[in-house]
């Protein structure tokens, strides 16, 4: 993310938790060392943020002591019934969560899981360094919980983001810009996941795949399937509005390869260029009505309520160099993988199968 862009979007973030409350005058601001971790930044970028609150006069700032919050925003009437209306919202998941038979607990790790891809996005690393694990690749929603749950993980080390698609992913670690590579991409030629991938961007090197899990993956509809719908080939009627993956994505390098086999033009089907980075992104566009139809994993469509019409069953490796594996955080993680704690968190998030789960596979 550019520097430029991101020093104002945390001004922004900082700025709207004291507009509703979160930071009263006289509060101290988390540590400039705890924002930059948080943000994945730099010091400058988060020091950039603080003089810009420091200039609109909401925050003043000492060197070697924390930001102290020094006013209150005052909220106009748009933007208290805009917070209002935010409020409802959270009150309405919060109740249909709770009722559901989910504990407030299990509500905040959600919630938490939903926000873990905007405050823990890597960028790039220059040099690889044994406390930061980078990881890049398909959006999971099993990996988001563990990034933020990674210091029970493999305390002191920290796990950084970077969900770019499955060929993205593979292309980072193959460019040493990412230590772990998230991929679920499927090779219609020889009907396997990764391994075809992986040998070709590879080429004579020594690559772990360790088998997270397999994952359900289908059509997300809203519910009661309003428009009817059956399967791929109804992507090219007029009253069917699609969203894609973005290109690079494991769904959409299977999407793609499913169009070619049936025989569909990509150019008949309404919203194709519609493209999202993850699979939350394309359940929030079907769930607030901008379209009708997409194809992701069972775990997103359950976070959102919507119906799900099941179309396979697909293998989501972490992949590694070999060199790799005997690092404590690598170690820890493929413990943990194993453990019945993950099983756990695979079973509350919905559609996940544990065959194979920590399997390693070297190449």
């Amino acid at each position: 993310m550019d520097d430029e862009y991101l020093y104002q979007k945390i001004a922004s973030a900082i700025r709207r938790d004291i507009s509703i409350g979160l930071y009263q005058p006289g509060d101290d601001l988390p540590s400039i060392r705890k924002l930059k971790e948080s943000w994945n930044c730099t010091i400058g970028t988060i020091q950039r943020a603080i003089h810009k609150l420091e200039d609109e006069g909401l925050v003043s700032s000492h060197v070697g002591q924390k930001s102290k919050v020094v006013a209150s925003i005052n909220v106009h009437p748009a933007d208290s019934l805009r917070h209002a209306n935010l409020v409802h919202r959270a009150e309405t998941f919060m109740l249909d969560t709770i009722t559901s038979g989910y504990s407030p607990t299990e509500a905040e790790d959600a919630f938490r899981l939903a926000l873990a891809r905007w405050r823990n996005v890597s960028q790039s690393q220059n040099m690889l360094n044994q406390e930061i694990l980078r990881f890049a690749g398909s959006h999971d929603l099993a990996v988001a919980w563990m990034a933020t749950h990674f210091d029970e993980i493999s305390p002191g080390c920290r796990f950084h983001l970077n969900f770019s698609g499955s060929l993205s992913g593979l292309m980072s670690l193959a460019e040493g810009k990412a230590d772990l590579a998230g991929s679920h991409l499927w090779d219609a030629e020889t009907n396997m996941y990764n391994l075809p991938f992986v040998e070709k961007l590879f080429p004579g090197e020594r690559i772990v795949l360790i088998t997270l899990a397999h994952r359900r993956i289908g059509w997300f509809v809203k519910p009661g399937n309003p428009k009817g719908f059956t399967g791929i080939n109804d992507l090219i009627r007029k009253d069917i509005h699609f969203v894609n993956r973005n290109v690079g994505s494991g769904m959409r390098v299977y999407f793609d390869s499913k169009l070619k086999s049936c025989g569909l033009n990509s150019k008949d089907i309404i919203g194709y260029e519609n493209q999202k980075m993850t699979h939350t992104d394309l359940a929030i566009e079907i769930a607030e009505n901008r379209a009708d139809v997409g194809l992701g994993i069972e775990a997103a469509a359950k976070a959102y309520n919507l119906e799900f019409l099941f179309e396979n069953l697909e293998r989501y490796d972490l992949i590694i160099r070999q060199g790799l594996l005997e690092k404590t955080p690598i170690k820890d993680l493929i413990a943990w993988v194993k453990s019945d704690k993950f099983l756990q968190v695979l079973d509350r998030l919905g559609g996940y199968e544990s065959s194979e789960i920590g399997k390693i596979q070297l190449i």
